[in-house]
């Protein structure tokens, strides 16, 4: 099943695809998911939704997250060559997202960014995640890796708590002034860490923040890390980047915490107390995502994010719902 001329097809259409056919892709893409998908037909099954008669996004019904850490959510008949594990809590279960197929990951999220910044070899990229480097099934320390051999750079790479280190380093980039632009793509408790006890200079850089205190300091509303981090870094906007364990796909935004998917990927709303219902018109609500590059798991995910809707399709992260634990990857909450 993992060289299916269907699987490929959807793949390939996935790469290719323009606004007016994201809906008939992504209901060929939940028909196949109900077909080889176990776990997603059972659910899909319980809720007594007859499959043949969906015609349109809003009646697919979404997986709620949680089943992540309860179930193997994979298509049937692949094999798992990776296996991503959420960062999660101490004694509570993590999430795990099976991966058929690395190269597909690495040429979607590899798209996805250069569609955004440009190509990866105009770029030096220096990442600051401690806490997921010190977890090898993070999903985002695979990602990141990644870009780094992409970038071609022999100045990229990983820091663990070597801030001075890394200091130097940038400035000696900055010195160079070879025509890539530099990277810095942190958690925020570490960007934090280095803003506060070092107040360097990272005008120029563009400075990229993936979420997420772990637990180490206060959580922060996005808008008072981003004024920090501005104001002792001397920036004039900090980027961010949103991705979680179960997707495949990531967004990214440039500033103000607004966020633009690839076109294979899109955000609805739903009322937090209603998780099956969707509402197309709602602007904000709790966060179901349609991410069709996630063949080979499942494309549609009722996700534990609060957030809103721009008129264009971009959107923002507003928090998390009241009951929902915290996770690694963009977790703070803001208002």
């Amino acid at each position: 099943m993992l060289d299916s001329p269907e699987r490929r097809q959807l793949m390939h259409r996935v790469l290719t695809l323009c606004e007016d056919s994201f809906e008939p892709l992504a209901l060929e893409v939940f028909r196949y998911q109900y077909k080889h998908n176990a776990v997603y037909r059972a659910f899909v099954q319980a809720l007594g939704v007859d499959a043949s008669k969906i015609n349109k996004i809003e009646q697919i019904p979404f997986l709620p997250i949680e089943l992540f850490k309860e179930q193997r959510v994979f298509c049937e008949g692949l094999p798992s060559v990776l296996v991503f594990e959420s960062s999660g809590t101490t004694g509570q279960p993590r999430s795990r997202h099976y991966v058929a197929d690395p190269a597909w990951y690495a040429t979607v999220s590899r798209s996805i960014f250069e569609s955004q910044y440009g190509a990866l070899s105009n770029f030096h990229i220096l990442a600051l995640l401690p806490s997921y480097l010190e977890r090898q099934t993070s999903s985002l320390v695979w990602m990141v890796r990644h870009f780094i051999e992409q970038s071609g750079s022999k100045a990229s790479g990983f820091y663990l708590y070597n801030y001075e280190e890394l200091l130097k380093v940038v400035q000696c980039l900055k010195k160079q002034a070879d025509g890539r632009q530099i990277l810095l793509i942190g958690v925020s408790f570490a960007l934090l860490e280095l803003a506060e006890g070092y107040a360097p200079d990272l005008s120029g850089v563009i400075v990229m923040e993936t979420g997420g205190m772990k637990g180490r300091r206060q959580e922060l509303l996005r808008e008072e890390l981003h004024a920090l981090l501005c104001q002792k870094m001397n920036l004039q906007q900090v980027h961010s980047e949103y991705g979680m364990t179960e997707l495949l796909s990531q967004a990214y935004s440039k500033g103000e915490g607004i966020f633009e998917a690839p076109p294979w990927m899109r955000v609805l709303l739903r009322e937090p107390n209603d998780p099956l219902t969707l509402n197309p018109h709602q602007r904000a609500g709790a966060v179901s995502i349609i991410d069709l590059a996630n063949i080979d798991s499942c494309a549609f995910i009722a996700t534990q994010d609060m957030g809103s809707l721009l008129p264009d399709g971009r959107f923002r992260i507003s928090g998390r719902m009241d009951f929902a634990e915290q996770r690694g990857c963009n977790m703070l909450l803001w208002q």
